[in-house]
């Protein structure tokens, strides 16, 4: 059990407020939870020994107004670097090493269908580019394909656009994101050349979905479907939109905050609270067999 030894919660409470009202992509929210936080702060609702407790219930109430699940004070088990954003990249690195760079399974089914699993998440493109390249350029000699995000959790929104890149035949604009910081809007688009072979933007594509896919991953998603170029087969995912940052309040205790939120070019507005829906409900567990069988039926038609 981590402890909350020589360290009141007000000052975390104090930290993460700041940290709220300066970089949250929706100032008037944050204004409002600041005041939420410090209120249930007074009324002793924050009077925990356990920083892993403290950390659900700060969670909870920055939730409450909105639901934005990228909003959080995150439990760390080892004491979190104190350089903003570094929380979390010892982890990512060992996860981007025990999962082949992202792309842990390709796999030819019958009928010419390939399969590729990305997971557990859409590392940075500066690790992943190599890696999910070689997939990609892998799978692009099959008939049809099925991404497989079941697992995915997110990650940078660059890995989407490059892997974007090898699903279409012309530079296409998949996305744009607002960004608090400068009150500026920025522009994401496929990539005119890629490393290796397309798969092309023609052949039958399907994406597989979870109740656990989650932000980037969710991106990934939703620009294939909009742009009418994927069938999206599986659960509706779990709606989260706002791309965040993460600072150190607490040895182990990070406040991670949305500074923007993303706009479809197709739809004008994002998966946020709804989260991705897709094309062919079905259970997680049967969307690899379900998407197999149409894509069989597509190619035979």
């Amino acid at each position: 059990m981590t402890t909350l030894t020589k360290l009141q919660p007000a000052p975390v409470i104090d930290e993460t407020t700041r940290l709220l009202t300066e970089h949250y992509v929706f100032p008037d929210i944050a204004e409002q939870l600041a005041a939420l936080l410090h209120r249930r702060l007074a009324e002793g609702a924050y009077d925990v020994d356990d920083a892993e407790e403290f950390a659900r219930l700060v969670t909870e109430d920055l939730q409450s107004a909105n639901g934005d699940r990228h909003l959080r004070l995150k439990h760390h088990v080892d004491p979190v670097p104190p350089k903003q954003g570094a929380a979390n990249l010892a982890a990512i690195r060992r996860d981007f090493d025990n999962s082949l760079g992202g792309a842990p399974r390709v796999e030819l089914l019958n009928g010419g269908v390939a399969v590729l699993e990305l997971a557990p998440m859409l590392f940075p493109l500066e690790w992943a580019a190599e890696p999910l390249g070689a997939a990609l350029t892998l799978a692009s000699r099959a008939q049809a394909l099925i991404i497989d995000l079941r697992a995915n959790r997110g990650g940078d929104p660059d890995a989407v656009a490059f892997v974007c890149s090898y699903l279409l035949d012309e530079r296409t604009h998949l996305n744009s994101m607002y960004w608090r910081a400068g009150d500026r809007t920025e522009q994401s688009w496929s990539l005119p050349h890629v490393p290796g072979a397309r798969f092309g933007g023609t052949k039958p594509l399907y994406v597989l979905s979870s109740a656990h896919t989650f932000s980037a991953a969710e991106e990934l998603a939703y620009d294939l479907q909009q742009l009418g170029r994927a069938v999206v087969v599986g659960e509706r995912t779990r709606g989260g939109a706002h791309p965040c940052e993460g600072w150190t309040v607490h040895p182990h205790l990070e406040a991670t905050v949305p500074v923007g939120r993303a706009i479809n070019p197709v739809s004008g507005t994002n998966w946020e609270g709804t989260g991705v829906q897709p094309d062919v409900p079905c259970a997680a567990a049967d969307s690899l067999t379900q998407a197999h069988t149409l894509a069989l039926a597509q190619l035979a038609g």
